[in-house]
């Protein structure tokens, strides 16, 4: 988007094949063609692995990965390593934002001593500084870049101005935050927001299957009140690079002032126990209506992205489903029209292509993501023994399509 608004951009990544990639025209993420890449070249884009373009920058937009550590808490290795090779380059009026998730107060107590440390400038004064959170959603038909709303917190009023005015050139609304700190929480508490929300949905799934209640019905009548109610569905787990790893980044900080986050630390603990549920869910089906055992059955796995018709694995629960299920001695093959090559514990995991032909073989299948090419229909015909753990059975209730799917789920095809 910055380049098509006319800025000379250049993309700086440590790894050389990639570059090369991008400088070939070719597209390494799902929400970008090719063709898109080709434009941004032919509008002046160019990756590099030299960072001297960091002193050849007036604005530095820091993007790099915050995973967790193996202890669980905060990796702001890459942060630091990205600043202290910004600190040796950078010049006065230079504009550097961190949009990397982190937690409150890492702008200010560790990207800001770090720049000024090296370089000798004052942020505030000698060049601005400023945080950003992402917030793309892959895979959203609706929001990009340009039409989500961009916030904003910059460490001086000046500071926070002048990286609102970069902003505000390719994208529609920016919105200004109090300060860093500010905006950083705000990304923090939207993706802990929709962690704590699966969390309940995911208890109430599992209790509600005891009770002998249709959660999906549930949620569906309750989505209809406009107003006090937002609609989160249940899961085999949570996945991907935010909802996983983004609420620990602020458990850490709470912790350091001497509190628990409990509402964190329970909606983790709910969430990461769903593999082990979805398992006892495919043992008891198996059993109850196959009269058979997990170990030596055919199990096909359908979808092993963490999300729908997106090609990221990062986080997906389908990694826990599998492994937990090859412990059991179950025979795995998988279907996904993104993912043409998947290990698992160290084994590759058979893949199939003729999806109706599989589901007919398999002793059970379970959905685990909803991508478009897994409809009611194809599954219904064809799937002898299903556990469906995204609700695509249940997209339609109340009108014909939803009572044809009621009669499928009684013939051996059951929703989470």
């Amino acid at each position: 988007m910055a380049t098509a608004a006319g800025l000379r951009v250049v993309g700086l990544d440590l790894t050389p094949a990639l570059v090369e990639r991008l400088n070939s025209g070719l597209s390494h993420v799902d929400d970008i063609s090719d063709a898109q890449v080709a434009e941004m070249i032919a509008s002046g884009y160019r990756a590099t692995c030299d960072e001297d373009a960091y002193g050849q920058a007036k604005t530095i937009v820091i993007c790099v990965p915050t995973p967790l550590s193996p202890e669980g808490g905060p990796d702001l290795g890459a942060v630091t390593a990205s600043v202290r090779a910004i600190a040796r380059r950078l010049t006065p009026g230079t504009l550097v934002i961190l949009e990397s998730t982190t937690y409150p107060g890492t702008t200010e107590e560790v990207v800001k001593p770090i720049l000024e440390e090296a370089s000798g400038l004052t942020a505030g004064v000698d060049f601005h500084l400023a945080f950003s959170p992402e917030r793309v959603d892959p895979g959203n038909p609706r929001f990009g870049i340009a039409n989500t709303p961009k916030v904003v917190g910059g460490l001086t009023d000046e500071c926070g101005r002048t990286a609102a005015e970069f902003y505000g050139r390719f994208i529609d609304t920016v919105v200004r935050a109090r300060g860093t700190r500010e905006a950083e929480m705000a990304k923090l508490l939207e993706n802990t927001y929709r962690h704590v929300n699966i969390a309940l949905v995911n208890e109430m799934a599992i209790f509600c299957q005891d009770l002998g209640v249709d959660l999906w019905d549930a949620i569906a009548c309750a989505a209809t009140k406009p107003f006090g109610f937002q609609a989160f569905s249940p899961g085999p787990g949570v996945g991907g690079h935010c909802i996983p790893i983004d609420p620990n980044y602020l458990s850490y900080k709470v912790k350091t002032l001497g509190f628990p986050f409990r509402f964190v630390e329970l909606a983790q603990e709910i969430n990461a126990r769903m593999p082990d549920y979805v398992l006892r869910r495919a043992s008891d089906l198996l059993n109850d209506d196959a009269g058979l055992a997990l170990r030596r059955s055919n199990v096909l796995l359908l979808g092993v992205t963490y999300k729908a018709d997106i090609a990221d694995q990062r986080e997906s629960p389908a990694q826990p489903v599998a492994e937990k299920l090859l412990h059991k001695g179950a025979n795995l093959s998988y279907h996904d029209p993104h993912v043409e090559d998947w290990t698992v514990a160290g084994r590759r995991v058979d893949r199939v292509t003729d999806l109706p032909a599989a589901l007919a073989a398999a002793d059970l299948t379970i959905l685990l993501t909803n991508h478009a090419d897994y409809t009611p229909e194809l599954l219904g015909e064809h799937a002898r023994l299903l556990l469906d753990t995204r609700g695509t059975l249940r997209k339609s209730t109340g009108d014909e399509e939803g009572r044809v799917t009621n009669q499928r789920l009684r013939k051996g095809l059951t929703v989470l």
